[in-house]
């Protein structure tokens, strides 16, 4: 069911790989909200997924950019101004990747030319975005960014890896950029930290199933889906959320809140 809350706005979806992302969620609830997209993914993912087939669904261009190329990131912006004939109303931030976890590297074994290869995609490529857009005044005034994160970034988590420093680093960013953008043209900035999720980058963590299994039973409401977070982000793009900005917010169905369960303990009693 479209509420229209998305009516008339304009947004850059970053990430969206296959129909399991969650970028790629949003990117189909954005356009049933009345939206209007650009999507956009690094060239080797673009050859490697299927968001052609999204971008006719969502009848949205697909603009390719390397987020650890300055070049690349203004050329998306350029590109995407001329193409709506103005800013952006809202931006999605869904990338991540750590080559230290693809490679099985513990934590305490890290390659650390992998780390800052992953910090760049995954952390510093935010401040890439956000400071392009700023300095090309692509974002509307009360525009909206959300990027999404995980409670690794607060809560050690074993098989996390450097990815737990990495979102610690994006909420970070959030933070201080959310400051700056929100006092020149009232732009709020956002996290989702969001419950382990059936993606194709989730499911890459050692020991995801567990986890996941896990964190459903640690949940009072369960663990929320990529629709749900879709879903989520809509509402943090809408008009509705207008003072929201700054905040890391947990859509994590109460795990992040709940010390144990009775299903938990009903586990360790056996």
């Amino acid at each position: 069911m479209s509420h229209n809350l998305l009516k008339g706005k304009k947004g850059i979806i970053f990430g969206a790989l296959d129909e399991k992302s969650i970028a790629w969620r949003t990117a189909l609830r954005c356009v049933e909200e009345g939206a209007e997209i650009v999507l956009t993914n690094a060239p080797f993912a673009i050859r490697m997924g299927e968001i052609n087939q999204l971008a006719a669904q969502c009848n949205a261009p697909v603009i390719p950019a390397d987020v650890t190329n300055l070049e690349d990131i203004e050329n998306l912006f350029i590109k995407t101004k001329e193409h709506f004939k103005g800013g952006v109303d809202f931006i999605l931030h869904s990338i991540g990747m750590s080559v230290n976890l693809r490679k099985g590297n513990e934590y305490t074994n890290l390659n650390y030319d992998f780390m800052q290869k992953s910090v760049d995609i995954s952390a510093i490529s935010f401040h890439k975005i956000l400071q392009t857009a700023y300095k090309l005044d692509a974002i509307n005034e009360w525009g909206s960014v959300v990027a999404l994160s995980f409670i690794a970034a607060h809560l050690a988590f074993p098989n996390y890896n450097e990815m737990a420093d990495i979102k610690a680093m994006l909420e970070s960013i959030t933070r201080s950029f959310g400051y700056k953008y929100g006092m020149k043209k009232k732009v709020r900035i956002n996290t989702i930290s969001q419950s382990p999720t059936y993606t194709t980058a989730g499911q890459g963590i050692s020991g995801f199933d567990g986890f996941t299994t896990f964190a459903e039973k640690m949940s009072p409401l369960g663990n929320a889906t990529a629709d749900n977070c879709a879903e989520f982000a809509v509402t943090l793009f809408s008009d509705y959320t207008r003072m929201i900005t700054m905040q890391n917010i947990f859509h994590d169905g109460g795990f992040s809140s709940t010390g144990v369960t009775e299903a938990v303990i009903a586990t360790l009693d056996k």
